[in-house]
């Protein structure tokens, strides 16, 4: 698990720089093309943020990939961790951190909320029926919190792990799927 410094964190600190960090991660390596078709940007303006990105080690060029004037650019494989004590100590800090968690919390919203309208919009097919969305509220200490937290990140790296690589298989009917894990205590109501 990575945890971002200050300086990774404001070079993210940016909605295009956000969605195309995300896209990699989702989809894999993508050309500056292929992410300005995919965010609405130009390819210049892609170029630069990926190269904005690049300097703070947070993607990287794929090696023996593509061509002087055509860049494939890839999301290294690991967890990553927006929360970083030292850089929340400073406002320019806390700023760039609050800016990354909501890009990053507010596109997953949006995926989701699209996901939850287009199964309703249809039949269930087989991936509406074999996914999950799932809420449980427990009271828990703060040990049981993070005994559950480890549980849960060791299955989702397990399983990151395992099928990581998958895409070698061209005959495999594969999709991006997301897996969430949103563990945090709730705000006190009588507050």
């Amino acid at each position: 698990m990575r945890t971002l410094d200050a300086g990774a964190l404001r070079a993210l600190a940016h909605p295009v720089r956000v969605r195309i960090y995300d896209i990699l991660s989702q989809r894999g390596p993508q050309t500056a093309s292929s992410l300005a078709e995919l965010t609405g940007e130009s390819s210049g303006s892609t170029s630069y943020h990926l190269r904005a990105l690049a300097r703070q080690d947070l993607i990287r060029e794929v090696t023996g990939r593509g061509t002087g004037r055509e860049r494939w650019w890839e999301r290294p494989a690991g967890g990553v961790s927006f929360t970083n004590p030292d850089a929340i100590r400073t406002p320019a800090g806390r700023a760039a951190s609050q800016v990354v968690m909501n890009e990053f919390l507010g596109r997953r919203h949006e995926q989701l909320m699209r996901f939850v309208a287009s199964s309703l919009d249809a039949e269930l097919d087989e991936w509406s029926s074999n996914s999950l969305v799932s809420t449980s509220s427990v009271r828990l200490t703060a040990a049981q919190l993070a005994e559950v937290n480890e549980r849960v990140q060791s299955l989702v790296d397990e399983i990151s792990d395992r099928y990581r690589h998958q895409d070698a298989d061209p005959s495999a009917a594969l999709r991006s799927v997301s897996l969430r894990a949103d563990l945090f205590p709730l705000p006190d109501e009588s507050a």
